[in-house]
This record gives structure tokens, sequence and C-alpha cells, in this order.
């Protein structure tokens, strides 16, 4: 291993918000680089993560370097794709990335997609692994961890890694949803399935869960975080081999992502947001 950290030279990219949190907490460790898409886009996560660096006990933004060139990612000993959840977007990314990092330990971010698919996708078969990262990255303890087809040394290195970031890391099978959102997305498409049904408030669905499952955030809200239109594409990738209607993301909430209500980072989705 490369030493305690598992990681001594990380490089995230992306430019959203799974991305800049996860820049923000590599820099506790090491010196971190975001590669994004565009000048524009460095610009802004550049604000997310000194913004998010200054929450978080260790992190140091003077160890951030943005650029929109990956060939200023040779020198790292890991990069992490953090982009939109789409098997295409992430195979491309991945394959410049690979190209300008040919010793580099290769990583993705998905929470939905299978990793062997992105690998092929990316032409970068038996190198890649999954590094499911949990909004908010800096509070959330969990990893889910995928080695479908990476060596023991990658395994160890990419463990060793979470534990120095302050992370519980679970190895899961590489199905879509791992294990979390497997779970979770069935409970939350039906908690706006009763809302279509019975036309309850959002308000009133999410105090019933809050309070009588002690749960911290209701399905409702917590699909507004998420944002409706991932949402959308992440029950696309879990059922995208069934035909029950029932298996699909539920209508109210895909016509409210077709017409721009996204959630939190639109202003308006299941509540409104100043």
């Amino acid at each position: 291993m490369s030493g305690s950290t598992g990681y001594e030279s990380p490089g995230i990219a992306g430019s959203g918000a799974i991305a800049t949190g996860l820049a923000a907490v590599a820099t506790t460790t090491a010196d971190t680089i975001l590669l994004a898409r565009s000048e524009a886009s460095a610009w802004r996560a550049e604000e997310k993560v000194v913004a998010a660096c200054a929450k978080i006990d260790g992190a140091e933004p003077s160890r951030l370097r943005v650029t929109t060139d990956p060939k200023d990612l040779a020198d790292c000993d890991i990069v992490v794709e953090a982009v939109v959840e789409e098997v295409e977007p992430k195979g491309e990314v991945l394959s410049a990335v690979a190209a300008a990092c040919p010793d580099a330990d290769l990583a993705t971010t998905t929470s939905s997609l299978s990793i062997a698919e992105i690998a092929a996708a990316a032409k970068i078969p038996g190198r890649l692994f999954g590094l499911h990262v949990f909004n908010p990255v800096p509070r959330m303890k969990l990893v889910e961890v995928c080695f479908p087809d990476s060596g023991e040394g990658t395994r160890e290195k990419a463990l060793a890694w979470c534990a120095a970031l302050g992370k519980t890391a679970v190895q899961v099978p590489d199905q879509a949803g791992f294990v979390v959102n497997r779970l979770l997305f069935p409970y939350l498409f039906d908690a706006v399935r009763l809302v279509e049904r019975t036309g309850m408030e959002a308000g009133e669905v999410d105090s019933c869960m809050k309070l009588g499952a002690g749960h911290p955030m209701g399905p409702l809200a917590l699909l507004d975080f998420v944002g409706l239109d991932v949402a959308e594409a992440i029950g696309d990738a879990l059922y995208a081999d069934s035909s029950d209607p029932a298996h699909k993301p539920p209508g109210l909430m895909v016509e409210m992502a077709g017409s721009g209500k996204l959630g939190r980072k639109s202003g308006a989705g299941f509540y409104s947001y100043d």
C-alpha cells in the first residue's frame, strides 16, 4: 500500500455536489486535483469546495487544484469519476482519464449503474471499482465499495483511503442500486404513489415517517434533496429489466421533473425553497 491513507494523490472528475464534497473531504489527507468540464464549472466547483472545507475538520482548500485538462491528473494514484448518472458520459470521462493516468486506480461514484457496464463503455475492463459516497459527502459516513474485477492491492488501498477519509466502507455486489438504493428507492417511490392515490400533502406523509418511524427526513423531502431527475434516472436503472409498471418511477414525480420541478436545486419540488 502507498501509506496508511491508501492513496496519496487523489483526483476527482466532476463538478457537482458529490464531486465537490468528495474533493473537500479528500483535502484532509492529501493534495487533491478536481477535473471540471469547463472554465465556468471549474470556477463554481472551486467555490463549492472552499465553502465545504470551512465545515470539515482538517480540510484545507489550499490543497485543492482545479483544472479542465485531464493531462493534469497524470500523477494521481486514484481518480474518482463523479459525473451525471448515465453510462455514456461516465464512460467518456473515464476513457479520457484512463489515457491520461495509465497507472492510476479508477473509481466511479455511480449509485445505480453496473460497474462492469461502465468499465466496458470506457474500454477499461478490470480497472474500475465502485466508490458510492453519499450526499452530503462531508456528513455521510457510509461508502458502498464494489470490486467486480479489481485486484487485492486496489481493494486494500481503496479501503484504507475510505478509513482515512473518516468513512465506513461496506463491500457490496455489482447489482443495480447496490444495497442502499436498492432498498431505499422502492420506499421513496411508494411515498409518491401514496400522494397520487390519496391526495395527502407531502408534509403530512413526511411527518408520519419522521414521527412514526424515526426517520431523520421524510421520503418526499429526501427526493427533493436527491433531485427528482436524479431519482428518475436511478429508478430507470434499478428496473431496466422489468416490464411491470409498478417498478417504474411514479408518474407524478416524472411529470414534476419534466416541468423543471427538480427539488431543492431548482427551488421547487414536493416543497418550495427560497
